[in-house]
């Protein structure tokens, strides 16, 4: 015979109560109460509107939901078991002041379409400020850009010096790549314009409901079409959290540069005093230590971010819980470490400035112009490039082995000259210092996406183009959230004052 008459345990258990539902429920405290008012509100209005609900009733609905917002201290909330959550909590507030007329406000919907509504609509709140955050980054890198476009520094590949350029063109590159992770996140953005209210559980329903209404009261580009879709479908977490994460991965990148040119031996990158700490035994230690903050709070993004899109990995296609609730709290930490990431290094970038000295240094060092001495012989001398190569070669390393830098080293470069093209070069000293001057070399690197001042000031003109045509994307976007508002306030309003 079965146990099952026999149980008399009542909902919920103790441990799940603790473990589960009552975090779930502080959390819907601390993201959801302000995203729930508004789409009870626009979902009344859509429902006045359609007459599936009389103007009477739906006068009274919304004072008792103004009521309710006005008077419940929703931080003061603990959760008891009584109601399973706060979409719960409201209506039994509804029909404590209205009776069975509380419960028509859930006509047509469902916790699963409310749900992914409300967490869209948290999400899209924390997209705009992170959005703002990357764009004052972009805007602080750019400005950086151009006070240091003729700023020389030495370029490295493998960990070794390898050219020389200016600071201006290498921040350049780290900000197409920055532009390009902003297009990823107005994208992922994009993904969350899309409202899932009118699907209820699965299906939609049967009432005759104005979904385009809703979404259009709440600020979204339209209703997303499929109702299985919203419900079931996660894109728009895993979309905007792989954006996410593609910010960080590569702003690791260019964090850990800032490491090595400001490391002793390299040293070409000053940190000032106010981004330095000291040492608490050994006072001669410079220690940029925001740069480790900046690399591991950036890593720990990153890792938020995987768990996020991980969580998702191999879960059922259909409404779950491994999208929700927990999971969505878990994930608005991202947005914290990431702004931390972004303000500091949008404050740090610009205070830094290059050490000319060690940049000249370094240079001389490794012969890094080496390579503007081997084209110049094509051009004036009329070698071909490999015996031009050779000859720069050995100038390099003749120069390196006498301990002198390249710009004495005219003597050694007659001598391979002679040796390998079989006859005197018409190059002169003065002619020779030049060619292997850093400024030559740069002033001569003017095709497009190089470090010569034409160039670098035409790609400066059309990032400054690219960002107003981001920031023209995302004002798109906050003005219709910005004037749904204000619709909904007004349509809400209109509720409150109808007649009986």
């Amino acid at each position: 015979m079965s146990g099952f008459s026999d149980d008399t345990s009542r909902f919920p258990d103790p441990v799940y109560r603790e473990t589960v539902l009552s975090q779930l429920f502080e959390g819907v405290k601390a993201h959801y109460a302000g995203h729930m008012a508004a789409i009870n509100a626009a979902h009344l209005v859509m429902l006045s509107e359609t007459g599936i609900l009389t103007a009477e009733d739906a006068c009274k609905l919304a004072q008792a939901l103004q009521q309710i917002d006005r008077d419940t201290d929703v931080a003061s909330l603990t959760y008891t078991g009584e109601y399973e959550d706060y979409f719960f909590f409201v209506e039994a507030e509804l029909r404590q002041k209205l009776g069975d007329l509380g419960g028509m406000l859930h006509t047509a919907r469902s916790r699963n379409d409310m749900d992914h509504t409300l967490f869209k609509l948290a999400l899209r709140a924390r997209t705009d400020v992170l959005w703002q955050e990357t764009m004052a980054l972009a805007h602080a890198v750019l400005e950086k850009a151009e006070a240091e476009k003729e700023t020389l520094v030495v370029a490295y590949t493998h960990g070794q010096p390898a050219q020389p350029t200016t600071f201006g063109h290498y921040l350049c590159a780290a900000l197409e790549v920055l532009l390009r992770d902003l297009d990823r996140l107005n994208m992922a953005a994009d993904g969350l314009e899309h409202c899932p209210m009118g699907a209820a559980a699965i299906t939609t329903t049967g009432f005759p409901i104005d979904r385009a209404r809703v979404s259009e009261l709440l600020g979204f580009q339209e209703p997303l079409l499929n109702s299985y879709g919203c419900i079931a479908s996660v894109d728009y977490i895993t979309g905007l959290y792989s954006a996410i994460k593609l910010i960080f991965v590569h702003l690791g990148r260019l964090i850990q540069d800032l490491a090595f040119w400001s490391s002793f031996e390299v040293g070409q990158l000053y940190v000032p005093n106010a981004f330095v700490q000291i040492s608490s035994i050994m006072p001669q230690k410079r220690n940029p230590v925001p740069i480790e903050h900046m690399r591991h709070l950036a890593a720990v993004t990153v890792g938020r971010c995987d768990m996020l899109v991980d969580t998702m990995r191999n879960t059922p296609f259909t409404d779950m819980n491994d999208s929700e609730g927990e999971v969505q709290q878990a994930g608005y930490a991202v947005f914290d470490s990431a702004g931390r990431v972004l303000k500091l290094m949008t404050a740090f970038l610009p205070a830094c400035r290059i050490n000319a000295d060690r940049v000249q240094h370094n240079a001389d060092a490794a012969c890094v112009t080496i390579t503007e001495l081997a084209d110049t012989l094509v051009r004036t001398e009329g070698l071909t490039f490999r015996l031009a190569h050779e000859i720069a070669a050995a100038t390099a390393r003749a120069v390196l082995s006498d301990g002198t830098v390249l710009a004495d080293g005219y003597g050694p470069f007659q001598n391979a000259f002679s040796s390998m093209a079989m006859r005197s070069p018409g190059m002169s000293k003065d002619a020779f210092e030049k060619a292997v001057a850093l400024e030559t070399f740069v002033a001569n690197r003017d095709r497009p996406g190089g470090p010569a001042p034409g160039a670098l000031e035409g790609a400066l003109a059309i990032y400054r183009e690219q960002l107003s045509d981001l920031a023209a994307r995302h004002r798109q976007r906050t003005d219709r959230h910005t004037r749904a508002a204000v619709t909904l306030e007004n349509t809400f309003g209109a509720l409150l004052e109808l007649e009986s």
